[in-house]
């Protein structure tokens, strides 16, 4: 039983937002949410089960007869009012991804201002983009696909709910927002946020639930005509099987794991410092982080005291603390899936340059981890191979440019690469889905 101080301290979340008002949770299910620093309950929150989502998407459905034909205008104001609204949180938004997530303080609210950012560049691409188009006797007329379903995850949760709903809004499509489960009080302060904005009554629903309840009933129904899905491979891959029976459109951004390579003539001082900014990003947290580092292997020594000695400078601990550059994982699943992967690759063979399995001295109550570089690292490994989520780097060297990029294509993933070098013009060809950076 709880005591009265924890009474006092841990908020209660029963409701959803459905046709424009906060509503008793039809589902009963209650989960704790666990703040990752000292792994205490902050925050209880009751899940929603398929009549949820359904009472969800049928005030999407009636609210599309109406906003699917507003008119450009109309959404402008929309986006306008999203913008200034959500704006005026930037702060709650942030200290309440610090709090529930562990993100760090330097990160967590560039991801609130990258989302918020959303509503602006939805609202110029709407305005620069035709709505009806002629070529001789054929128009074509751009429509809004219906009733839309997203579902975002809990690593960047502003950014993800901002950067679908300003599409959705701009498009004239309704949404059903079904944000992770683990993600509660920050996706409450955001439909706060949004609810301030005035949008029509059922353009934006939102229902926090399990993906295998809320998501699936999301997936199934005939009356969502989108999905908009960011997570894991494998819950994109029964999206894309399970969605194809009522035939929806579907989105998906999925994991990753990115090679950065850097190029013999780059410059270490600035190359390897962009690329641990790489590999770290959001305390290893990001489909887009840059996991497996290629370096020469005429340069390897060189690489590795670089690294060590820009290690320092990645201290862990307390997130809100704008010093801090690593925080703590999510949730205890998480932490020990990072560091069952930290214990894989020393069975596999490779070697810890820095960091190592086990909690940071002084950190045992939350769910650190020390950030972890591997060096004599195969490309064949499971710690290149496979998602970690974490703050773990391989380091792979090679000998050629050709070798090079034939290891980083070696990858069930292609979100995100980046090659670091002094020439541009020379490596600007090559076969990869690449940002180039130069060093």
């Amino acid at each position: 039983m709880a005591t009265i101080a924890e009474k006092e301290t841990i908020k209660t979340l029963t409701t959803h937002y459905i046709d424009g008002e906060f509503v008793e949770s039809h589902g009963r299910e209650v989960m704790d949410i666990i703040k990752p620093t000292n792994g205490q309950v902050i925050a209880r929150v009751t899940l929603g089960d398929e009549t949820d989502a359904q009472q969800a998407i049928a005030a999407a459905k009636r609210a599309f007869a109406t906003y699917g034909r507003s008119a450009k205008e109309e959404r402008l104001h929309h986006l306008q009012q999203l913008h200034k609204a959500v704006s005026a949180r930037v702060d709650d938004l942030t200290a309440v991804m610090i709090e529930e997530y562990g993100g760090v303080a330097r990160f967590a609210r560039l991801i609130v201002e990258s989302g918020i950012s959303a509503f602006a560049a939805a609202g110029k691409a709407l305005r620069e983009m035709p709505i009806k188009e002629s070529w001789g006797k054929t128009m074509v007329t751009m429509e809004p696909v219906g009733v839309a379903g997203l579902i975002t995850a809990w690593n960047a949760n502003a950014l993800f709910i901002c950067l679908k709903l300003a599409s959705a809004v701009a498009a004239g499509c309704t949404v059903v927002l079904k944000p992770s489960e683990m993600s509660a009080l920050q996706s409450r302060t955001m439909v706060d946020a949004i609810a301030a904005a005035g949008l029509p009554k059922g353009v934006f629903n939102v229902v926090t639930g399990l993906g295998t309840v809320v998501g699936a009933e999301m997936v199934r129904n005939r009356d969502v005509a989108k999905i908009s899905f960011t997570g894991s491979v494998a819950v994109g891959e029964a999206i894309m099987r399970d969605g194809a029976a009522t035939m929806k459109r579907v989105t998906l951004e999925l994991g990753g794991k990115s090679p950065t390579i850097v190029m013999d003539d780059a410059d270490f001082k600035k190359a390897i410092p962009s690329a641990l900014i790489l590999a770290f990003l959001n305390s290893g947290q990001a489909c887009a982080a840059g996991t497996r580092l290629f370096v020469p292997k005429s340069r390897l020594d060189e690489a590795k005291r670089a690294i060590k000695d820009e290690m320092r400078n990645y201290t862990v601990g307390d997130p809100a603390d704008p010093k801090i550059m690593v925080g703590p994982m999510v949730s205890q699943k998480q932490y020990e899936r990072v560091e069952s992967y930290i214990r894989k690759g020393i069975e596999e063979g490779a070697d810890v340059l820095v960091g190592g399995e086990g909690r940071p001295q002084g950190l045992e109550a939350g769910f650190f981890v020390k950030p972890t570089v591997f060096v004599n690292v195969k490309n064949s490994m499971a710690i290149a191979q496979e998602e970690i989520f974490g703050p773990v780097l391989s380091v792979i060297a090679y000998d050629s440019e050709e070798e090079a990029v034939r290891l980083a294509n070696e990858s069930n993933y292609g979100l995100h690469s980046a090659v670091m070098g002094t020439d541009m013009e020379a490596h600007a060809a090559w076969p990869l889905n690449c940002v180039l950076v130069g060093s």
